[in-house]
């Protein structure tokens, strides 16, 4: 008598879960614009509704941002519609790269003077520069909104 064996089959992996490459990088694409886009969108808030665009000016002003009355306005509201912007996936390679020029200001203005570490450095802004410009070179994948657009 014979017995049958069932084939072992292999420990499936995590490649093997969750898709293709191509698939795993639009998930993680999203998954990068959400996180980053509410970070974003909450900055614009505070700027806006916490501070006000008064309080934000002289903030700016205090920490030697050139032309605080203007670029006080302009950072606030690139950063809440860019933040839902990146949020959202539609034009995300133009928002990425208005914030990535808003997180280089910041770097060197404000943050580079009190060295790399936390709270003040430059390890926040220079984390958000990195990702906002990997999104201006990948875009925002295939679960964004810039695909209704057909942008990508």
């Amino acid at each position: 008598m014979t017995t049958q064996t069932t084939p072992v089959r292999p420990v499936s992996t995590l490649r093997s879960r969750f898709g293709t490459d191509a698939q795993r990088l639009d998930l993680a694409l999203a998954l990068l614009r959400g996180v980053v886009g509410l970070v974003f969108l909450a900055h614009g808030l505070q700027k806006l509704l916490v501070f006000s665009l008064g309080g934000t000016a002289d903030a700016f002003a205090q920490m030697g941002v050139p032309l605080p009355p203007l670029t006080a306005p302009l950072v606030a509201f690139v950063e809440l519609i860019g933040g839902a912007a990146l949020i959202s996936g539609f034009l995300t390679r133009l928002f990425a790269g208005l914030l990535a020029v808003d997180m280089l200001g910041a770097t060197l203005l404000v943050h580079l003077k009190a060295g790399f570490f936390m709270p003040n450095g430059v390890e926040f802004t220079l984390t958000l520069l990195g990702v906002c410009l990997a999104l201006v070179l990948l875009g925002g994948g295939r679960y964004a909104g810039d695909v209704l657009l057909r942008r990508d």
